[in-house]
């Protein structure tokens, strides 16, 4: 054959279809692997999938729960934060009222002793009052005796009758004085 022919030839043939003998074996050859990969890889394919869907399905699963368990206890911790809360405002409310008492209670106290002080002092002021009248009524008394003794020219020294005669005299001053007031 002559390379004319040749040509002719492989000019009549397309290059890309190929020749049948090839075409069959590829075809063989294909389905033999496709068989093969179908029966063996196939089921472990399908394994590992559904493997992974029930792992997925699963998290989602544990999840849902985790979240509803997240939530009960979210619910337990308001619940306890409000009691919690209404137990700081009822322990606030009773202390306000204790220290009302108590300050209440303080002024009472306060108010008992200062009535006590200024009864005492009252007490000792009549007491000192009572002291001064009576040293003023001797000083006085002994003042007028000797101022009478001088005047008179002779000793007034009668003690008992120089007491009646002075506290006579100091009753009536302080008759006056008081019908005066």
């Amino acid at each position: 054959m002559s390379p004319l022919v040749m040509l002719a030839a492989e000019e009549a043939e397309n290059p890309l279809i190929p020749p049948i003998p090839e075409l069959v074996i590829g075809l063989i050859a294909f389905v033999i692997v496709f068989g093969f990969l179908a029966w063996k890889l196939l089921p472990n394919i399908n394994k590992v999938l559904e493997e992974r869907r029930e792992a997925i399905e699963g998290g989602i699963e544990k999840a849902e729960a985790a979240q509803t368990e997240a939530q009960s206890v979210l619910e337990q911790y308001k619940a306890q934060l409000a009691e919690a809360r209404h137990e700081a405002a009822r322990l606030r409310q009773e202390a306000q009222e204790q220290g009302a008492t108590l300050i209440a209670e303080m002024r009472a106290e306060g108010q008992r002793q200062r009535e006590e002080i200024v009864a005492a002092g009252h007490t000792q002021i009549a007491a000192d009052r009572k002291a001064a009248s009576a040293s003023l009524r001797q000083d006085v008394g002994k003042l007028a005796t000797e101022l009478a003794g001088k005047l008179v020219g002779e000793s007034l020294e009668d003690h008992a009758r120089q007491s009646r005669v002075i506290d006579r005299f100091l009753d009536e001053l302080d008759e006056k004085a008081e019908a005066t007031r």
